[in-house]
């Protein structure tokens, strides 16, 4: 299947994406620190710059968008065009999402990853935080 945007204006739109304060990762921030948490944003020291690190805690949260990491709903669905440069790439992104958290585990860190499509359903997110931080 074609794509239905011209080759330069799908680029442009690609390059806009951004990999920092997403509006996923905003308001999973707004949330935990309206619960009294602070932590630190994209701690460099720790594989994979986790999005907020809790140091005290050794605890860190990843915060994913379901699209660049391939996750199994919906919006997970890889595209329809082009289909031999993403499922490598979005391999790759899984692949190593994996990695970064067996480093972690390795250094006795504890990891928690947040789904862009769990942020609709605020009060259960609300519970996944606190079970994670609180354990």
């Amino acid at each position: 299947m074609t794509d239905h945007v011209s080759q330069e204006d799908r680029s442009r739109i690609m390059k806009e994406v951004r990999s920092k304060n997403t509006s996923t990762e905003l308001a999973v921030r707004k949330l935990i620190y309206s619960l009294g948490y602070r932590y630190r944003l994209h701690y460099k020291e720790l594989p994979g710059k986790p999005d907020l690190t809790f140091i005290g805690r050794k605890k860190a949260i990843f915060i994913h968008g379901c699209f660049w990491h391939a996750h199994e709903c919906p919006k997970g669905r890889p595209p329809k065009s082009n289909l031999a440069y993403w499922l490598p790439k979005l391999e790759r992104n899984k692949a190593r999402d994996i990695e970064n958290i067996n480093s972690l585990s390795s250094l006795g860190w504890k990891t928690l990853t947040i789904w862009q499509c769990e942020i609709k359903n605020e009060e259960s997110l609300r519970k996944k935080i606190l079970h994670f931080l609180e354990s």
